[in-house]
């Protein structure tokens, strides 16, 4: 596949669009791995980790830790900050819009072929949903 356009001109939403896909095709393939088939199952537990809320919540982990780039900070206010007519459905817009900027880093390091940053940082994620730092569903 070419690469027939500056990665670094692509628009937040766009990034997001992939890292949305990206990160969803790591938890499904983790949580398999953990040994969970059933598809209800499946679907409650990715949810703690690729909901609006839990992105919002491990981008706050991220950012409070210091553990983006400079670039990978511009790469998250661009998301945060595109204009989308995409309404959220299960969060509020501030929620919504940090989600969309943690999508847009993942989109970003997946689409500029780094890899082994995007699973480190994919990783760290995974660890924090599972030692319980994001939020939780509301009751």
């Amino acid at each position: 596949m070419t690469n027939a356009v500056d990665v670094n001109l692509i628009n937040g939403i766009a990034l997001a669009f992939e890292g949305d896909a990206v990160f969803a095709m790591y938890i499904r393939r983790h949580l398999i791995f953990k040994g969970l088939t059933k598809p209800n199952k499946l679907h409650s537990e990715a949810n703690k980790y690729v909901s609006a809320r839990a992105q919002a919540s491990l981008i706050s982990a991220l950012l409070e830790a210091q553990l983006l780039t400079e670039k990978e900070e511009e790469i998250y206010k661009r998301g945060r900050n595109a204009h989308s007519y995409t309404k959220a459905k299960n969060a509020d817009v501030v929620t919504y819009r940090m989600s969309t900027g943690f999508e847009a880093v993942i989109g970003y390091l997946h689409m500029t072929d780094q890899t082994e940053r995007m699973e480190e940082l994919i990783d760290w994620c995974i660890e924090q949903v599972e030692r319980g730092v994001t939020c939780k569903k509301k009751a």
